[in-house]
């Protein structure tokens, strides 16, 4: 991944930030105390704000050398508070170096994420049974119907395996608008735990219908590309952070971006991808201190459309 256009980007953004102004203390480092916590409705349970996302980042050959500085992020990621991680068996070999790096001590501290994307309850059974062996664990907190691929026969199979015990929460996801004409449905007929779904600054359809529906049907939402893959990035490279940032304890882009989604009410916890000890400690930052309230919202809006 080294040569990733988004990560080149991402570091650009971050190397700007030493042109942040002297007041806003802390830049680019972790704040000490709690993260922010929001319950997942069905249960009550409390989750950290900011989980991990694995897709690409994490796609990497299961050798030592290749998955010790994802073991690095993962080791601060709970020593800093985190707890969720969300993979999926399409996201190439991301469960196998997550089954590795979980081995040890750190599985029994994290909320783990899994999707399901087969038709048939037979091959949606079977790749879920995979994804146990791959993952190297007995029970997934939670279990996906990935892009709503054959969501009778999946949710059915997750349901079985949460009625044994072996997985914990259900739940759909989405990565594009386009999904949420058939989303909205599935949400309004189905008892489920979680959605996912696609929803950043840049990208606000998801918050006119689908966010409100989640709250009222009293489901959890993770949120993934929270920066909109590499958009966002793109579009402040260069740029000083505004001072009034300071006002929410905004300390860099990584945490506007992540500011802006976790201020709607109704979001339970993005999931950037996370593949280094530095973006670790960053995005968890945007999980303490105050986040922006409605005006600021509108403000971050238009400086963000205007570029």
């Amino acid at each position: 991944m080294a040569g990733s256009p988004i990560l080149a980007t991402r570091r650009a953004v971050l190397a700007g930030a030493a042109l942040l102004p002297a007041f806003l203390p802390g830049a680019l480092r972790a704040a000490e105390g709690a993260l922010i916590r929001r319950p997942i409705p069905s249960s009550g349970e409390p989750l950290p704000a900011i989980g991990i996302g694995t897709s690409r980042r994490y796609e990497v050959e299961p050798v030592p050398e290749k998955i010790a500085p994802l073991r690095e992020a993962v080791e601060r990621f709970v020593a800093l508070g985190g707890t969720v991680i969300d993979t999926a068996p399409s996201y190439g070999t991301a469960e196998d170096v997550l089954g590795q790096i979980l081995q040890g001590g750190l599985r029994e501290k994290v909320f783990l994420a899994s999707k399901v994307s087969e038709t048939g309850r037979e091959a949606g059974a079977a790749q879920i049974a995979r994804s146990f062996e791959r993952l190297r664990t007995d029970r997934i907190d939670l279990i996906a119907v990935h892009n709503l691929i054959d969501p009778a026969s999946n949710l059915a199979t997750v349901r079985d395996l949460k009625a044994k015990g072996r997985v914990r929460y259900v739940g759909v996801t989405v990565w594009r608008d386009g999904q949420f004409a058939e989303l909205e449905p599935l949400m309004k007929r189905e008892a489920l735990d979680f959605i996912q779904v696609n929803y950043a600054i840049d990208n606000r359809a998801a918050a006119e219908r689908v966010l409100p529906l989640a709250a009222e049907r009293g489901m959890a939402v993770m949120v993934n590309v929270p920066f909109g893959r590499d958009r966002l990035f793109k579009a402040v490279q260069g740029r000083e952070l505004p001072p009034w940032a300071a006002e929410f304890d905004c300390a860099s882009w990584p945490q506007f971006f992540l500011k802006y989604v976790l201020a709607n009410p109704a979001v339970t916890c993005p999931i950037p991808g996370m593949a280094k000890v530095a973006y670790v400690e960053d995005n968890l930052g945007a999980a303490r201190g105050r986040l922006p309230d409605a005006a600021a919202r509108a403000k971050m809006e238009a400086f963000i459309d205007a570029l």
